[in-house]
């Protein structure tokens, strides 16, 4: 019998809309008429339901903080609140004011050192509740249903603390079910990067074939009755793809078409930038900044904040999804929680075998800078990314007041924060250098 549905947790989700004033969307939203209005004449239904308004909205924060400084809001406030300087106040959807006395606890209290200067969002911590249902999942999904992992992986699989990473970045996804989606989805993942790029075996010889023989687990392969059964045997050949069929399955129950094609598109980006740095292992050569900064943008994040609108339960339509503004707004937040990863993970790569490619390397390398120098640039590359993220989601949000893009927006906001949260936590995988 299947486990009853656990309650919901009390999501911050609530929290954040009295900060920003859901009532200033649904009024917002009410005004746009359609979506052909919303984005100037592109074609499109009716708008869905206005998000509920709240009674007493929270004060507005003011500006954000100065670059390298943790920001004390959540969610989507920040960017709805729209950008700060001179000639910008038209563009913001409401009068700011001064802020509440901050609720989150200081940052010293919590697991884990922030990078010191980097530009991040704290979160509460991840529902402890929801946290272990999905952890007791998703192990059972792992050994049970396709053998991902030897016995001697246990620790590093309990040590990745999946759940916990999964429910911080997914606040507003309605049942565990829905969380389950995304998080066998990272597991099968990071098995296809460490099973063939990296920790567990993985070369960067003949990592095409592999990579695309896997990918046929999430675009399926249409071929002949004749080869069509040798195919279908394969995709249980080896742990990578036994996830990838089974993470895929389950989350193709629950997506739209244009949602499971969406992220079939962003597994391509990502594996396509898998084999640019497999090139460059295989050539001994250390990229330009900007080229390795261009491979971070498709070896990144983006499919996981990108299917956020399926694990919240609802459908960011296809035609505004596909906005060159919503594009952008994505790629930069990809970009920007790679970057977090790179930094975290500096000491973890700096010991294992051999030269892995990060943006504190590839700076020193390329610049001639020190290490501690070329880390601490890194920390600065971040910054901008997060600021160029932030204003351009608040001009999309202000351009297209669909009830969908802004929830789909604060959605990606929230998984930044969430993967900020889990890397600056996880003490077991991540200890930062001694640069300060």
């Amino acid at each position: 019998m299947p486990a009853p549905e656990l309650t919901p947790p009390q999501s911050h989700l609530s929290e954040a809309a009295s900060h920003f004033g859901a009532h200033v969307l649904s009024d917002v939203a009410s005004r746009a008429g359609d979506i052909k209005a919303a984005v100037n004449g592109a074609p499109g239904a009716s708008l869905p339901p206005a998000p509920p308004s709240v009674s007493t909205p929270a004060p507005v924060p003011p500006d954000a903080p100065p670059r390298g400084v943790p920001a004390t809001d959540t969610g989507l406030e920040r960017i709805l609140r729209g950008p700060s300087g001179l000639g910008t106040a038209g563009l913001r959807l409401f009068r700011r004011e001064e802020p509440p006395t901050p609720s989150e606890p200081s940052v010293d209290t919590a697991e884990g050192r922030p990078v010191p200067g980097l530009y991040y969002h704290p979160i509460p911590e991840p529902d402890p509740v929801r946290v272990e249902e999905v952890s007791r999942r998703i192990k059972a999904w792992a050994l049970d249903e396709v053998a991902l992992y030897p016995e001697e992986w246990e620790d590093q699989f309990d040590g990745f603390s999946v759940g916990r990473y999964m429910v911080g970045c997914h606040p507003d996804a309605p049942t565990v079910d829905h969380l389950m989606l995304a998080t066998r989805l990272m597991v099968a993942e990071n098995a296809v990067d460490d099973c063939y790029c990296e920790d567990h075996g993985g070369s960067p010889v003949g990592l095409g074939e592999r990579l695309l023989l896997a990918h046929t687990a999430l675009d399926p392969l249409y071929t002949t009755e004749e080869y069509q059964p040798q195919w279908s045997k394969s995709l249980h050949a080896d742990a990578p793809r036994r996830a990838y069929r089974s993470a895929m399955e389950y989350f193709v129950r629950e997506a739209g078409p244009s949602q499971a094609d969406r992220l079939r598109h962003d597994m391509a980006r990502l594996h396509m930038g898998y084999l640019a740095e497999a090139a460059w292992a295989q050539l001994d050569r250390v990229p330009e900044v900007w080229e390795y900064l261009a491979m971070r943008q498709f070896n990144n994040f983006r499919p996981c904040p990108t299917i956020t609108d399926t694990v919240g339960g609802y459908e960011l339509p296809a035609d505004l999804h596909a906005l060159a503004g919503m594009q952008k707004v994505i790629a930069l937040a990809g970009n920007a929680t790679t970057i977090v990863n790179d930094l975290y993970s500096y000491t973890k790569e700096l010991d294992a075998p051999g030269q892995h490619l990060n943006l504190p390397v590839v700076i020193a390398e390329r610049e001639g800078l020190s290490d501690r120098d070329a880390y601490l640039k890194s920390v600065e590359v971040h910054n901008d990314l997060m600021h160029d993220f932030e204003t351009e989601a608040a001009a999309l949000a202000i351009a297209c007041p669909v009830p969908s893009v802004q929830r789909f927006l604060r959605g990606v906001a929230a998984w930044v924060d969430g993967n900020h949260h889990w890397h600056r936590s996880n003490t077991y995988r991540y200890s930062l250098p001694d640069f300060w």
